[in-house]
């Protein structure tokens, strides 16, 4: 992707080498307003490029967190296209383009057959949904796509700024980046636990994992990475978990992180996966984190 015709940065160039990806900065509750934005000014005080909003997020999630600071790209991780329509993405995208400029990605997914009634024929739909896109003007520049399989990080590099990745291993990347080449933005989630014992950071890890063991994109894909039927069984493997993972100290998830990066990865987007709720903000984590990343 090239820079923008109106001088602003490409996704790539704003959102740096890392960012976050977090549940709980989408919520909507207005209690936890002021909370957000706090933590939202805080990420990008420590050195974070981007927010990534868990969960089929809209572009109305990511207005807070852009009127709080000056510099933080917001994203979703990710819309789900079945969710809502087209021209309801584009509406939401040219609002937030004209107050706060350059600095919202929209990312889009097909979510899951389990998880959306209408689920039928996935790429196609995807395809005839970045159609309707382009013909409202959203540029292909500022939007990306959760891509696992060969063909839909194909289409990401084609009629996207790039992939956006969930639950993957530096392998993944590492043939990602080899199919879709230099030019396009790769950033993968990588989801770490803050923990040190073995048995508690793996049993963390499968409370987290259980739900993406019974959708079939993610159970296929890690097929696809050299994974076996018994890695999946059980709530999975050692192996799996430790792939998928990372757990311990701040050095060591550095250095789990940082592969990434040497695989290929322009940007890393953090999850942290603890004992508090999914949709907590784990700010102290994030500082720890900022404080060996940046």
């Amino acid at each position: 992707m090239t820079e923008s015709t109106n001088g602003t940065p490409t996704v790539k160039e704003a959102i740096g080498m890392y960012g976050v990806w977090s549940t709980g900065l989408r919520s909507e509750d207005p209690a936890r307003r002021g909370e957000i934005a706090e933590a939202a000014a805080e990420l990008e005080e420590l050195g974070y490029g981007a927010a990534w909003l868990g969960g089929s997020s809209a572009p109305r999630h990511a207005g807070p967190l852009l009127e709080a600071t000056s510099r933080l790209v917001a994203g979703t991780s990710i819309q789900s296209i079945w969710q809502y329509e087209a021209d309801e993405s584009a509406a939401g995208f040219a609002g937030l383009e004209s107050s706060h400029p350059g600095r919202f990605v929209l990312g889009l997914g097909v979510s899951h057959a389990r998880l959306a009634e209408q689920y039928r024929r996935p790429y196609s739909a995807l395809v005839t949904y970045l159609d309707a896109l382009d013909k409202a003007g959203v540029p292909a520049g500022r939007r990306v796509l959760a891509a696992l399989g060969p063909r839909t990080l194909e289409l990401s590099g084609d009629r996207a700024a790039g992939a956006i990745p969930y639950l993957v291993t530096p392998e993944h990347t590492a043939s990602a980046r080899e199919l879709l080449g230099d030019g396009p933005l790769l950033a993968p989630e990588f989801a770490v636990v803050p923990e040190a014992d073995p048995a508690r950071a793996r049993a963390l890890a499968r409370g987290h994992l259980a739900l993406y063991l019974s959708l079939p994109n993610y159970t296929g894909n890690f097929l696809r990475l050299g994974f076996t039927e018994d890695d999946l069984a059980d709530g999975g493997s050692d192996r799996l978990v430790d792939a998928l993972y990372a757990w311990g100290d701040e050095e060591r998830i550095r250095k789990r992180v940082e592969a990434f990066h040497r695989a290929g990865a322009d940007h890393v987007a953090i999850q942290v996966v603890d004992a508090g709720a999914r949709d907590d903000l784990p700010r102290e984590t994030w500082r720890r984190l900022a404080a060996v990343l940046m």
